[in-house]
């Protein structure tokens, strides 16, 4: 929330608005006074890493009664505020549109008791609303992500991975329980991302006779030697007969029926604090500017509107339908119409739910018409965190579908060499939480090898490739769909995925791997900020990876509260870093007294990272001192963060799902794939997951950079400014109308 609100005031004073704060909720509203304080660019100086929010939220009763929000119309009025921003749930949102409806009604009343002019009335008709949702729950119907949801699901993966390791010693089972009473969103996907046995949500109550299902489920997977056995249960888990299922429930059941050793982590208001992750800064700093934007375009005619998040766009959808709709989830809940539910929810938590399924429970091989079909699995590249999860989705979905999977160890060098092997549903048991790359994976293009490879497919008859990777897995399959002509081996569906930290793959707005590294920055530059708060006066040069990929020094300088990012996308010169120097200069004047700068490795063969910390240095003589420090390979380490263990786990399986469909058709026919729509990338775009012909993304790359010729985040690029106090033009979003809502996004 404290992003958003920094987004907010600083957006507001740039566009030469006074901004003011309105402390604990709308009873700071009702009560007035000292409650209600301009805000200045200083007062929201480094509250981005603060968990919380620092100007206080409340239940409000007295907002609930025209008297209350009389009271807070009249202390409104006085200072002359007729726009309204208002980050909260539904219930907080709910108040802002009923208050924005009375809002000429209760003008009219205090003019009447004498309490506001005639002239005021006139002057301030029109009270604006727009609204951010801030929930970790992500039970609000119209946006993929409320803000504080990925921070939640943070703390949940961090307890998650402490249990992991006990369990390396003991043969334990551990219910969990996570925060969600009327949404599973939490609870489904952290049992997404840690590949949890069991789970128990709201919105999908378990079958009749789930208690013995799960039992059989738990001795099985103890019978293939696995120690540790997870089941995680929302708050608000219900039976069928809408009847809570709780945890000690749960334990009592394990206990009694299979005697295991059992252990309940209630993880409480836990899932509310802590450093708000990167995901959720740059998304509540987004919100915030859109916001402010759409409170400026704003007209008397404009319906209270909630900023969301769509795909990778920020909308615009009217308050109240989503309102409306999350309450129909509810209603629904309630009425035990349970697919409605869950459909309610939206496609991407209907996904979630079938993907988790896929993966948890695996069918009697008897069960599971066999395709005949060998697919195989490698990893290209330098290591991403979440190249793992998304080996074990593909794996368990590609045996779920019939074929027999094969992981290639090493790259294409280990390809060519022959290191083959079948891989099974438990031997890919635990991945999801492991850094790195379990299969190992090398930068070396098959190019020299296409005769070695061509052998070992024909030897292990591979008829699919699924290939998980960076810019040099793209290269690769661009090799490998070159060299159909000559050797039919390659006539086979091939795929990637793309996992990298540099986020640099054409056709792919984001890659695997990408957001863990962004977190590592995020965390060191706030360990950097917080040294300097005691020494004062000082200015951090941070380096970072990507090539020539400026996407993780952008956003890692939008997460961070950084003062400049220097990218190759954005050429700069000397006057560049003066004019860079003397805003420093300006800043150290300030109460604020220190910097942060973030260099992209590659953005300049001469500007190096040494380079911009001499010439800092001299110039900040007398005024700052500075300290840089290069990132290095730390950005590539390190367990996954949620978003890279669901993202990978999700688009993986979804392109299993498409070497099947591809291998269905064909099947009898011996059919070679020579078209190019049979080797693809699939990554997402803006809104949607797209196969796209790597044939045809060629024309769109930058092969000497190893970039897209386009990339969406240069959009974010004055935002960072902005956020800093630079003076620069800033583009509107594309979105400046309503949209309709659609519950059947994904």
């Amino acid at each position: 929330m404290n992003a958003a609100v920094r987004a907010v005031v600083r957006m507001g004073i740039y566009v030469g608005a006074k901004v003011y704060f309105i402390y604990e909720g709308y009873q700071g509203m009702v009560d007035g006074g000292s409650n209600i304080v301009e805000a200045n660019w200083e007062s929201v100086s480094s509250i981005l890493q603060v968990g919380g929010t620092i100007i206080g939220s409340a239940r409000c009763r007295d907002f609930r009664t025209r008297e209350g929000r009389l009271k807070a119309a009249c202390n409104l009025v006085q200072l002359g505020i007729t726009s309204l921003c208002v980050i909260g749930g539904d219930g907080s949102l709910t108040g802002a549109h009923i208050f924005q409806t009375e809002w000429s009604g209760l003008l009219e009343e205090l003019a009447r008791d004498g309490k506001i002019s005639a002239e005021q009335v006139q002057k301030h008709g029109h009270l604006n609303v727009v609204g951010m949702v801030g929930s970790i729950d992500n039970d609000f119907c119209g946006t993929d992500m409320t803000i504080g949801t990925d921070s939640a699901l943070h703390r949940i993966i961090e307890v998650v991975d402490a249990i992991m390791t006990t369990a390396q010693s003991h043969q334990r089972t551990f219910v969990l329980e996570v925060m969600g009473r009327h949404c599973g969103y939490l609870a489904l996907v952290s049992a997404l991302a840690c590949g949890a046995d069991w789970v128990f949500l709201p919105e999908s109550p378990p079958e009749e006779g789930w208690q013995e299902n799960m039992c059989v489920k738990l001795s099985e997977n103890r019978a293939r030697k696995k120690r540790l056995n997870i089941i995680i249960v929302a708050e608000g888990a219900i039976d069928t007969q809408n009847k809570p299922i709780t945890s000690e429930q749960i334990k009592e059941l394990v206990v009694t029926q299979l005697g295991y050793d059992t252990r309940v982590t209630i993880l409480g208001h836990v899932q509310r604090g802590g450093t708000p992750s990167a995901f959720d800064r740059i998304l509540a700093s987004r919100m915030g500017v859109e916001a402010v934007v759409a409170l400026l375009q704003a007209t008397p005619e404009t319906p209270a509107c909630v900023v969301s998040l769509s795909g990778n766009q920020a909308v615009r959808l009217p308050l109240m339908e989503c309102v409306q709709m999350t309450q129909e989830v509810q209603k629904a809940m309630d009425e035990r119409r349970f697919k409605d539910a869950v459909q309610l929810r939206g496609r991407s938590f209907e996904n979630n739910l079938n993907t988790y399924k896929r993966l948890a429970i695996k069918l009697p091989d008897s069960e599971i018409p066999k395709s005949n079909c060998n697919v195989g699995v490698v990893n290209v590249g330098a290591p991403a965190a979440g190249m793992n999860a998304a080996v074990r989705a593909a794996v368990r979905v590609g045996i779920s579908e019939g074929h027999k999977m094969f992981a290639v160890y090493d790259g294409f060098e280990g390809f060519a060499k022959g290191q083959i092997k079948e891989i099974g549903w438990g031997d890919v048991g635990g991945w999801t939480g492991q850094g790195g790359s379990i299969l190992g994976t090398k930068r070396i293009l098959p190019g020299k090898y296409l005769e070695d490879i061509a052998a070992q497919m024909r030897t292990h008859g591979i008829s699919a490739l699924l290939i998980i990777g960076g810019f040099e897995a793209y290269l690769g399959l661009l090799e490998l769909l070159a060299a159909r002509q000559k050797h039919e081996e390659f006539c086979v569906p091939m795929v990637m995925v793309p996992a990298t930290v540099s986020n640099n793959v054409p056709g792919s707005d984001f890659s695997i791997g990408a957001d863990t590294a962004l977190n590592t920055i995020t965390d060191t530059c706030d360990r950097i900020k917080q040294s300097a708060s005691g020494t004062k006066r000082r200015v951090f040069i941070i380096e970072t990876m990507g090539g020539f990929c400026g996407y993780l020094a952008n956003m890692g300088g939008l997460a961070a509260g950084a003062d400049a990012a220097y990218i190759f996308e954005e050429p700069f010169d000397i006057r560049d870093l003066q004019s860079n120097v003397e805003h420093l200069t300006e800043k150290m004047k300030t109460s604020i007294q220190r910097g942060l700068v973030l260099r992209n490795e590659s953005c300049s063969e001469n500007y190096t990272t040494d380079f911009i910390y001499q010439l800092y240095s001299e110039e900040g003589k007398g005024v700052f001192d500075c300290r840089k420090n290069v990132l290095g390979h730390m950005q590539q380490g390190g367990a996954p963060s949620p978003f890279d263990r669901n993202f990978g786990t999700k688009i993986s399986a979804r392109a299993m799902q498409w070497i099947s469909s591809k291998l269905r058709e064909s099947a009898g026919k011996g059919k070679k794939f020579l078209s190019e729509d049979s080797v693809c990338v699939l990554g997402i775009s803006k809104r949607t997951l797209l196969f796209q012909p790597v044939a045809e993304l060629k024309k769109e790359t930058d092969f000497e950079h190893r970039i897209p010729k386009e990339q969406w985040w240069l959009k974010l690029r004055p935002l960072m400014k902005i956020l800093a106090k630079y003076k620069v033009s800033f583009e509107v979003s594309d979105a400046s109308q309503l949209e309709p809502v659609q519950p059947w996004r994904g």
